[in-house]
């Protein structure tokens, strides 16, 4: 919900201000004109007692004195606006939607009722907020310039998937009130999430501009870290990041974020020390172990990086990634049986995967299983055109089960995919053929 709900009981106060004056100025004219009149005079001194309990914020006394007020004067829209108020400081919602659904209903169209439209709309935002839409609309159209109910459409109409429209809401707030802080962060998220970065980035920009404070500086680093972090600007964004870790240090999941920006950066010891930090207050979870598992991998602790997978494979044991993880850190030990388990693990999980096969594929030869490796080289080909290199590891498991004219016929055709005349593979092959093209023609004679 970012900054709205803390404030419901806030924006109901402003509005009940100007509301409970009118009420008040109308109750004494009301005096003057029927002084004698004992009905008016009760229902003037209730109105009073009202006010006068608002006042103390006795809501409870000012609830009693409004419903014995409309249960002689039930066509009152002003009372039945104060009642919802009042309500809505007692937390009584459902009470306070029907009052401000009545106050409606008797003047819907009266500028004195945006207020009622208004706090309507605030209730139903949290749960509904496409039913809030129409209330705030009204509100913004008999109080064209209130800067906050524009606001509060824009939440509406963004919470209910309607972004074009609530950026609009957002921005012609921000015009009516360049100063609201709250308004300029929303404006930020809309605008990131409608892909429009570079105009969010501005937008928190000029939120921080103002000099915000507590929730709202938290928010306007996170975002601002966000459009800095999509459009690729990763110092900075890792620098946000940071700023609003210093102001909410127990964020697990932006400490991750931060780590992962770091990674990206090629700082891998700075993001080592942030998930050291996440994982002080528990566990880590999944996304903290693979991470943390890519730059032990990168930094070639492969020893280190075994029971950070293993971890993440007990979390997600279904996770064909992890799986295939391990297989890759036991290669680089070159313990080809661990490796073969956990690849031969992570291709049964998705059999589909032409990586993962290809993969079993370079175990399998790496462990001298090689007519293993020409069985998963034969799935593989019904797939995809094999490279030079699946050409190459073809040509030797067949050499090595001394298969020679299917050798011979391997290396050929590795030779003829294979660009690289500098490179190992190349050597061995042009040796192997001039080779085996012999043996074949002694075999003959």
């Amino acid at each position: 919900m970012r900054l709205f709900s803390t404030f419901l009981i806030g924006l109901a106060l402003c509005a009940f201000a100007a509301s409970a004056q009118q009420t008040h100025t109308q109750s004494s004219t009301a005096r003057k004109r029927v002084q004698t009149d004992p009905a008016a005079a009760e229902l003037n001194r209730l109105l009073a007692t009202a006010q006068e309990a608002v006042d103390k914020q006795d809501f409870a006394a000012a609830a009693r004195a409004y419903e014995d007020y409309l249960a002689k004067k039930p066509d009152d829209p002003t009372a039945h606006y104060n009642l919802g108020y009042v309500y809505t400081a007692l937390s009584r919602l459902d009470d306070a939607r029907g009052e401000y659904e009545r106050a409606i209903s008797l003047a819907p169209s009266d500028p004195k009722m945006a207020p009622a439209y208004q706090n309507l709309g605030m209730i139903l935002l949290p749960k509904d907020p496409g039913a809030a839409i129409e209330p705030l609309r009204h509100a913004t159209e008999l109080e064209p310039q209130d800067a906050h109910a524009k606001w509060l459409l824009g939440t509406a109409l963004e919470r209910n998937g309607k972004n074009a429209a609530a950026i609009e809401q957002f921005e012609a707030a921000s015009k009516l009130d360049d100063k609201d802080v709250e308004i300029r962060i929303s404006l930020g998220f809309a605008l990131l999430g409608a892909g429009r970065t570079a105009e969010a980035e501005a937008a928190y920009r000029a939120a921080l501009s103002l000099h915000p404070e507590d929730d709202a500086l938290r928010q306007a680093h996170l975002g601002l870290a966000r459009s800095l972090l999509v459009q690729k600007k990763l110092d900075a964004a890792a620098f946000e990041f940071g700023a609003y870790l210093e102001l909410e240090p127990s964020d697990v999941t932006v400490r991750i974020d931060r780590a992962s920006v770091l990674v990206d950066s090629g700082k891998d010891d700075d993001a080592l020390a942030e998930l050291d930090k996440a994982a002080s207050g528990g566990p880590e979870g999944l996304r903290a172990l693979k991470l943390r598992s890519q730059i032990l991998w990168e930094k070639k602790r492969y020893d280190d990086a075994i029971p950070v997978l293993q971890k993440a494979a007990a979390i997600a044991p279904t996770d064909p990634d992890i799986a295939a993880r391990l297989g890759r850190v036991y290669v680089a030990k070159k313990d080809y049986p661990n490796a073969l388990h956990w690849v031969a693990i992570a291709y049964n999980m998705n059999p589909s995967a032409n990586d993962l096969l290809t993969q079993v594929v370079e175990v399998e030869y790496l462990n001298q299983n090689y007519g293993q490796a020409l069985a998963a080289l034969d799935a593989l080909s019904k797939r995809e055109d094999l490279p030079a290199g699946s050409w190459y590891l073809r040509a030797t498991c067949y050499d090595k089960l001394d298969r020679l004219q299917e050798a011979l016929d391997a290396y050929q055709k590795f030779l003829q995919l294979n660009n690289d005349e500098n490179s190992d593979m190349y050597f061995v092959s042009t040796a192997r053929v001039r080779a085996l093209t012999r043996e074949l023609k002694d075999k003959k004679r």
